[in-house]
């Protein structure tokens, strides 16, 4: 090992998480070093959110299309699958990094590119693809970043069945024939939604009682509904027990309880994620190898005065988004305590506290329909002990999303607390409903009362009239 090399700060882990504690730190002055071992960027920008999105858009856009008078007769085809791919691939840099390191040499942030780990306090061992070996010590904090991996399950013949994860799904240069998608959650929707417009004879196997688990009930039923109109097949309460491939570039088959069997061409994993800390030196620190990192509220790991978690791996908010606050709220609490802040403003809603990840978490689900939410759905409003009551409205009924598709399918609803009437969530359903979130995550973080929100006068004719509708249902 070479001598250390001294930085205030120690980020392992480029991601969205990682860029974000970069770019506050250095904000604040302080000179900061960033490890990553693939590209700089990290899983939402190359196997994921983007390009997840750019397979989705096609599809979506076409869908509300052909449900435009005098516009359907234009989108009957198929999509221009080269296309599509040529636009996913713009969008992830033909899946190079080279964007984000003129970033990172712009603010003044040094790159180590290699494994990194834990070197007991303070100190991060980096091991490049060369074989050179660097020690990194940091004077005020190391911060951990390094994300999640996609879990598949352990079942008999999966290894040599060579399953899809969401990078494949997400990556893929062809459309397969038929394409198998274990699992109900937003990966397991989202491409089921993109591979589907794209051509592929899609089924779905979930086993719970329906997709997207963590929404409103009514939010996967839509969704289900939609890609079983669109040539899907959605079966819950199944579950698969084994996984036959027929040689290295046949057909896949899975077998169910009960010993029924599929087969499909592909098949996609959307099983689960596990932190990516098997292997970056916890153990040197008193944590536990492969374990998530828990964290307080301004993701500061208990015990370790210098040491922090951001994104994923704390396993507070599996979102981009919320990675990326989590790292403004770290980053300001590194560059507070650096400066010798005598205190920091950790209490709710505080300037170093992460108050949303628990109260006010936003979700962007980009399925035909599209789903969003934030905050509590009912079921966990109850289980919390809040005197709540739910209020739904038919999207379809508002002039404006009449008036954006014709037959226009939707649902909206809010949940109000009903000792101090606000908002504690909020979830539209329906064809350009994530648009709808972000007021109502104002509205939640806000706490702003349903009185108050009652001179909030949505433009007419806008879907974003339904807030009018459903306020009106709750006063009666």
């Amino acid at each position: 090992m070479t001598e250390a090399v001294e930085y205030d700060v120690v980020v392992l882990g480029g991601g969205p998480a990682g860029e974000n504690i970069v770019d506050r730190t250095r904000a604040a002055g302080l000179s900061t070093a960033l490890v990553e071992s693939e590209l700089v960027g990290g899983e939402c920008s190359y196997w994921a959110c983007v390009p997840s999105k750019a397979l989705l858009r096609p599809a979506l856009a076409r869908s509300e299309a052909r449900r435009v008078p005098g516009l359907a007769g234009a989108v009957q085809g198929p999509l221009d699958t080269e296309a599509v791919f040529a636009h996913r691939d713009y969008w992830t840099g033909d899946w190079k990094d080279a964007g984000q390191l003129d970033w990172l040499d712009s603010i003044g942030a040094h790159l180590y590119r290699g494994h990194g780990r834990l070197y007991g306090v303070r100190k991060v061992a980096v091991t490049s693809p060369e074989g050179e070996h660097h020690i990194l010590a940091a004077r005020h904090a190391v911060v951990v970043a390094t994300g999640t991996r996609a879990v598949v399950p352990d079942l008999p013949g999966i290894a040599g069945a060579r399953p899809w994860t969401s990078r494949e799904a997400t990556s893929a240069r062809r459309v397969p024939g038929r394409l198998l998608i274990v699992g109900g959650s937003v990966v397991a929707a989202e491409m089921a939604t993109a591979w589907q417009a794209l051509g592929s004879r899609v089924t779905v196997l979930v086993r719970g009682s329906g997709l997207l688990p963590r929404m409103e009930p009514f939010a996967g039923e839509l969704v289900a509904e939609a890609l079983t109109e669109a040539g899907a097949v959605v079966r819950t309460g199944v579950a698969v027990e084994a996984v036959v491939r027929d040689g290295p570039a046949g057909p896949v088959t899975v077998v169910l309880e009960g010993g029924e069997t599929l087969e499909g061409d592909e098949l996609l994993m959307a099983t689960g994620r596990a932190p990516r800390t098997e292997d970056i030196g916890l153990e040197t620190v008193g944590l536990t190898p492969g374990d998530w990192i828990g964290v307080d509220e301004g993701c500061r790991v208990p015990g370790h005065d210098w040491l922090y978690a951001v994104g994923d791996v704390n396993h507070r908010a599996l979102l981009t988004h919320q990675g990326k606050y989590q790292a403004r709220i770290a980053g300001a609490a590194i560059a507070a305590r650096a400066a010798g802040s005598p205190a920091l403003d950790e209490g709710r809603w505080g300037v170093h506290a992460a108050t949303a990840d628990t109260e006010a978490l936003p979700q962007a689900v980009f399925t035909d329909p599209e789903a969003a939410a934030v905050g509590l759905t009912l079921a966990e409003a109850e289980r919390a002990g809040h005197r709540v009551r739910a209020v739904d409205y038919d999207l379809g009924k508002v002039s404006g999303a009449g008036l954006y598709a014709d037959g226009y399918r939707g649902r909206a609803r809010i949940v109000v607390d009903l000792d101090r009437e606000v908002l504690l969530g909020a979830t539209f359903v329906g064809p350009g409903a994530a648009e709808l979130v972000h007021a109502a995550t104002v509205a939640v973080v806000g706490e702003v009362p349903i009185g108050r929100l009652w001179h909030a006068v949505p433009s007419f004719p806008t879907i974003s009239e339904v807030w009018l509708r459903l306020l009106e249902a709750y006063r009666g």
